[in-house]
C-alpha cells in the first residue's frame, strides 16, 4: 500500500493475514441501495466455493440511519456470528465512523472514502487505512445523483474484489443473473465493478494478505432466507390460504409464499389462482381467517412476530379448544412491546407454548436453517390436520431475513398429505351416531368432517365453548373436565407425530441443549470448549412437546447447558414444567442484546460454570 496521509501513521501492529477466514463489515446508510451490492459481495465468495455467513443489521426506520452488513468468511464452515471485532471495515457512512473504527481488530483494515481528509479522531495507530476517493470517482463518472449513490456501492465492491483477489468472472455472472430481466443494467454494473477494481489496483498493492481463494467447501449447498424457505414450504405443504398483517420481520414470509404460489399454483388454462393471499386489518383478524379456512378444510397459515402473537392468543385458544387445524409462523424479534423491531431474539417461547388464557398448550417447532424452515413448514400442515390443533413455527429475524447457507431443499413427489381423521359422506352414512369430540379410537384425537360433506347430517358442527362429546353446549363440570383431560393427553401424545431432536453424543459428562439459530454458534462453541479440555454432547430441540430422548439426554449428563437468546431462560422453564428432571442439572447460557449469539459467548459461560462447579482444567495446552 502507498504511504498514508500525513495525519495517519502506519500500523504499529503486523497486518492481519488470512485466507478464507475473516470478517468484513460494511457501514452504510439505510435506504442508500447498498444492500444489493453487499449481497453481491457475499454471494461471490459463496460462488467461489467458500462458506460464508452474511448478516444485515438495520434500523427500524425507512431511510437515513446507519445500517451494517457483516460477512463472515470461514473455510471451516463456521456460520455463527464471530465475536470480538472485524478484520476489514468498509466505512461508507460518516455518521457511524467513530463506532466503526473502534470495531476493527489490531492489524485490521479500515477502508473509507478519502475524498475528504479523515477526521483526526478516527486515527488509530494499530490498524491499516485504505482510502479510495469514491465520491470524486462517482461525481466524475455519473451525472445523476441517484446513479452516483447506487454505483458508488458497486465501485467499492469492485475495489474489495481487487483487495481480496476475488474472481471478476464470478461477479459478472451474478450481475447477469440479478438483472436478467433488465439487461440494459448489466453492462453499467459490470463497468462500475471494474472501475473500482482497476482504481484500487492502481493505488494499492493488491491483494492484501487477507484474501479469498477458490475452495470446494460449499458443495451443493444453497443460500436462502429462512422466510423464503418458510414461504416455499407452505406451498409444498399444500397451503392454499395465507392471511396476514405486515410486521417486521415476518412480512417476507407471506410475500415469498405469494411469489412461489403465483408460479406453481396458477392454472393458466382456466386463468385461475389456486391460492388466496389476504392482508387482514390486523393480526387478530388474520388468525381468525386462518381458523375459518382450516375449519372449512383448507390448509391455511399466517405469519407474524411477537406483538402479533400477543394479539392472536385468543383465537389460538379457540383453535386449540375447538380443535381446528392452523399454522402460525412466528419470526421472533426483541421485545417486550415494540422492543427493537429489527433485532433478533428467542423471546416468544413461553408466549407460544402456552398462548391464550386458561389451560392451553401448543405444539411448537424450532427450525435452525433454511432447510429446516422448508421441511418443518411443509410438515406442519400434516401435523395440524393430524392433531387438529394449531402448530406454531418459531424462527427469528437472524434466520428469517438473512441469506443463510443451507443444505439443498428436497421434496418427494410421491409424498401424500396426511389429512388426519376426516370422515367422508359415505362413512357418515355407515354411522348410527357421530360425536365430533368423541374419542372412539382411544388415541385422544376425535374424528371431524368438513362443511358440506353430508347433505343431511350436520356433522361438521364445531364449538369453541364448553360442550359434550357430541358438540352440544353444556356447563356440566364432568364434561368439561373430561374434554380438558383429553386435550392434555393428545398434547402429550403429540411427539409421535413430531420431529425427534438431533443428538450428537460421545458419552461425555456434560451436554448442551439448544434450538433455532443458536445451532451454528453451539457447534462452534463445542470445538472451542474442546480446545480447553471440555468435551460436550449436543442436542438440538426441534419440537415441543418433547420426545423421551430429551429426558434421557438430561439424565445421562452431570450438567446440561441450555443455550437461549432471551433473558428469562424460557426454554429451560418449559423443560422444567413439562419433564421430570433435576433442576440443578439444567444450567442456562443466556444472550439477549438483540445481536445473534456467538460461539465465544457460549464457550465462555460454559467454561466459567464448570471451573466454579467442578474440577475442570481451563486448558489442556
Amino acid at each position: 500500500m502507498p504511504k498514508p496521509e500525513s495525519s495517519e501513521k502506519k500500523s504499529s501492529v503486523a497486518p492481519i493475514t488470512a485466507i478464507n477466514d475473516f470478517v468484513v463489515k460494511f457501514a452504510n446508510v439505510n435506504g442508500s441501495g447498498s444492500a444489493s451490492a453487499n449481497t453481491l459481495f457475499a454471494k461471490a465468495i459463496f460462488r467461489m466455493g467458500v462458506p460464508v455467513a452474511p448478516r444485515n443489521i438495520f434500523p427500524s426506520n425507512i431511510q437515513g440511519l446507519p445500517t451494517w452488513y457483516e460477512v463472515r468468511v470461514s473455510e471451516q464452515g463456521y456460520l455463527a456470528k464471530r465475536g470480538g471485532g472485524v478484520d476489514l471495515m468498509v466505512s461508507v457512512n460518516p455518521q457511524s465512523q467513530l463506532d466503526d473504527v473502534a470495531e476493527v481488530l489490531p492489524g485490521g483494515y479500515f477502508f473509507y472514502d478519502n475524498t475528504r481528509p479523515l477526521d483526526i479522531r478516527l486515527i488509530r495507530r494499530d490498524i491499516n487505512y485504505i482510502g479510495l476517493p469514491l465520491t470524486d470517482i462517482t461525481n466524475r463518472e455519473y451525472d445523476d445523483a441517484r446513479l452516483r449513490q447506487l454505483f458508488k456501492n458497486v465501485i467499492y465492491v469492485g475495489a474489495l474484489a481487487a483487495l481480496l483477489d476475488m474472481e471478476l468472472a464470478v461477479f459478472d455472472k451474478l450481475i447477469a443473473e440479478q438483472f436478467a430481466h433488465k439487461e440494459k443494467l448489466i453492462k453499467p454494473n459490470c463497468d462500475a465493478l471494474r472501475l473500482g477494481y482497476k482504481t484500487m489496483g492502481e493505488m494499492y498493492s493488491c491483494p492484501l494478505g487477507m484474501n479469498v481463494r477458490r475452495s470446494d467447501r460449499v458443495g451443493d449447498q444453497i443460500m436462502m432466507t429462512g422466510n423464503s424457505a418458510c414461504g416455499l414450504g407452505a406451498v409444498y405443504g399444500g397451503a392454499s390460504v395465507a392471511a396476514w398483517y405486515p410486521i417486521t420481520p415476518s412480512t417476507s414470509v407471506a410475500e415469498a409464499y405469494e411469489s412461489y404460489a403465483s408460479q406453481m399454483r396458477y392454472d393458466k388454462e382456466a386463468d385461475r389462482k389456486d391460492y388466496v393471499v389476504i392482508q387482514a386489518e390486523d393480526e387478530l383478524a388474520a388468525m381468525g381467517m386462518v381458523i375459518g379456512a382450516g375449519w372449512n378444510g383448507a390448509r391455511a397459515f399466517t405469519a407474524t412476530s411477537g406483538p402479533g402473537v400477543s394479539l392472536m392468543t385468543e383465537f389460538l385458544g379457540l383453535a386449540y379448544f375447538a380443535e381446528v387445524p392452523a399454522v402460525l409462523i412466528d419470526v421472533q424479534r426483541t421485545g417486550p412491546s415494540t422492543g427493537m423491531p429489527t433485532r433478533t431474539q428467542q423471546g416468544d417461547i413461553l408466549s407460544c407454548v402456552y398462548a391464550s388464557h386458561g389451560d392451553t398448550r401448543h405444539v411448537c417447532l424450532f427450525p435452525a436453517n433454511p432447510k429446516q424452515c422448508f421441511d418443518l413448514t411443509a410438515a406442519a400442515f400434516d401435523m395440524a390436520e393430524r392433531l387438529q390443533t394449531p402448530i406454531i413455527i418459531l424462527t427469528d429475524l437472524d434466520l428469517g431475513m438473512n441469506e443463510c447457507m443451507s443444505e439443498a431443499l428436497h421434496w418427494d413427489d410421491e409424498r401424500k398429505y396426511d389429512r388426519g381423521k376426516v370422515l367422508s359422506s359415505e362413512q357418515l352414512d355407515e354411522l348410527d351416531e357421530f360425536g365430533r369430540y368423541l374419542d372412539v379410537d382411544g388415541d385422544h384425537i376425535t374424528w371431524r368432517t368438513l362443511p358440506g360433506t353430508h347433505p343431511e347430517k350436520g356433522a361438521f358442527f364445531t364449538r369453541g365453548t364448553s360442550r359434550d362429546e357430541y358438540a352440544l353446549y353444556t356447563e356440566k363440570s364432568p364434561a368439561y373436565e373430561k374434554n380438558m383431560e383429553r386435550l392434555l393427553a393428545k398434547w402429550k401424545a403429540a411427539p409421535a407425530w413430531l420431529p425427534e431432536p438431533l443428538i450428537q453424543s460421545d458419552g461425555n459428562s456434560y451436554g448442551v441443549m439448544y434450538y433455532g439459530t443458536s445451532a451454528d454458534a453451539v457447534l462452534e462453541a463445542r470445538d472451542l470448549a474442546k480446545s480447553q479440555g471440555v468435551a460436550l454432547d449436543c442436542l438440538q430441540i426441534l419440537a415441543v412437546p418433547f420426545h423421551d430422548s430429551v429426558t434421557d439426554f438430561i439424565n445421562a449428563h452431570d450438567y446440561v447447558f441450555v443455550v437461549e437468546q432471551n433473558r428469562d431462560a424460557q426454554m429451560r422453564t418449559v423443560l422444567l414444567s413439562e419433564l421430570s428432571c433435576d433442576p440443578s442439572k439444567l444450567v442456562s447460557v443466556l444472550h439477549y442484546n438483540g445481536i445473534p449469539i456467538s460461539a465465544d459467548v457460549i464457550a465462555e459461560q460454559i467454561i466459567n460454570v464448570l471451573q466454579h462447579s467442578v474440577a475442570v482444567p481451563a486448558s489442556t495446552s
